[in-house]
């Protein structure tokens, strides 16, 4: 960069927040605001280093720190909300345009806006059965979006759509917070003995919180250029890997636990059907329509290696071994007190 930008970090504490920016103190001048509530939540940075300044606070007030934001060059919003559906549309919704009213729009030259792929078809078009049928958290962000969608500074606005984010270790160790994902890698591995019995024609994408970084880090750092457009001119990239079936996961982590991996029974959607009547499962609409769908894959996907970059962790055995599973014998024990992903 030419010059030392200022870049807002939203949701500064989550998985994501602090991987962006870690690799920004490490490859960019940039001055960096990181707007958080929990100061102690910062364990993969030093909170007194000197490019960095804390506005703690909640995401729904943004009017404390006007003056902070007036300054602002570039943003990358991470900071996200569920569970409460008031909540949800306070944070997800509101407190986004908020947040772009206060910025100097003569000064801005980009926002990181991150959403969910669960919103996306296969093409990168959005889902209608995610409008309809959505959780709060998923309506809230195809409302979003689609306010995004006619706002002035859409021409500035990149859209980043995260697929399945692995992000620290499984026994809560290390500086990394844990994602969601990686802390759920924990109960599945005690039943593997089991599942792998079991086929599924379904397949997914997955990327690391480091990964996820670096691609952002290089957005950040690079001039604001037009790239892939739909929905009125705003830039999408949705990331992840190459896909994977699950039945290839399964094969891989009996390989990696060193168990074999027998012939299995297919999961087929009249047994998955069969098995939520006989238990008394309660589904959404939208569980439904997942469960139906199966095959959460995107093209194109995003990856460190579409700007000429290289993956820290491009395969599972890779994610497996930074997350601290062991290739053999039993888990590790865990710190229950769980770190978010955002």
């Amino acid at each position: 960069m030419s010059h030392p930008s200022r870049i807002l970090i939203t949701g500064a504490s989550g998985c994501i927040g602090q991987a962006v920016t870690a690799w920004l103190l490490e490859h960019s001048n940039a001055r960096l605001l990181l707007w958080l509530r929990q100061p102690r939540k910062l364990a993969a940075i030093d909170r007194r280093h000197p490019r960095l300044e804390l506005l703690v606070g909640d995401l729904r007030q943004p009017q404390r720190f006007r003056q902070q934001l007036a300054h602002v060059d570039r943003v990358v919003h991470t900071a996200t909300a569920w569970g409460d559906p008031d909540r949800a549309w306070a944070v997800n919704v509101q407190a986004v345009k908020d947040l772009l009213a206060c910025l100097d729009h003569r000064r801005l030259q980009q926002v990181l806006y991150f959403s969910t792929a669960s919103i996306l078809d296969r093409d990168l078009e959005l889902l209608p059965e995610a409008e309809q049928w959505g959780t709060e958290y998923i309506r809230t962000k195809v409302t979003c979006l689609r306010q995004l969608m006619a706002h002035s500074l859409r021409e500035k606005i990149v859209a980043i759509f995260p697929t399945l984010v692995f992000s620290g270790r499984i026994d809560d160790g290390g500086s990394c917070p844990t994602s969601y994902l990686t802390a759920g890698l924990r109960p599945f591995l005690h039943w593997l003995w089991l599942a792998r019995f079991l086929r599924l024609d379904a397949s997914y994408h997955f990327i690391h919180g480091t990964d996820v970084a670096s691609v952002c880090g290089h957005l950040l750092t690079t001039p604001h250029q037009p790239g892939p457009q739909h929905w009125g001119g705003i830039h999408r990239h949705v990331l992840g890997q190459c896909p994977l079936t699950v039945n290839r996961t399964m094969a891989q982590l009996c390989r990696y636990r060193h168990m074999a991996y027998p012939p299995g029974v297919g999961l087929h959607h009249w047994l998955m059907q069969a098995l939520v009547f006989l238990f008394r499962i309660q589904l959404s609409p939208w569980d439904r329509f997942t469960l139906q769908r199966r095959h959460f894959v995107h093209h194109p996907v995003t990856r460190p290696e579409s700007f000429g970059l290289t993956s820290r962790f491009p395969d599972l055995e890779t994610v497996l071994s930074a997350a601290g599973v062991p290739q053999r014998g039993r888990l590790p024990a865990a710190d229950h007190g769980l770190r978010s992903c955002t």
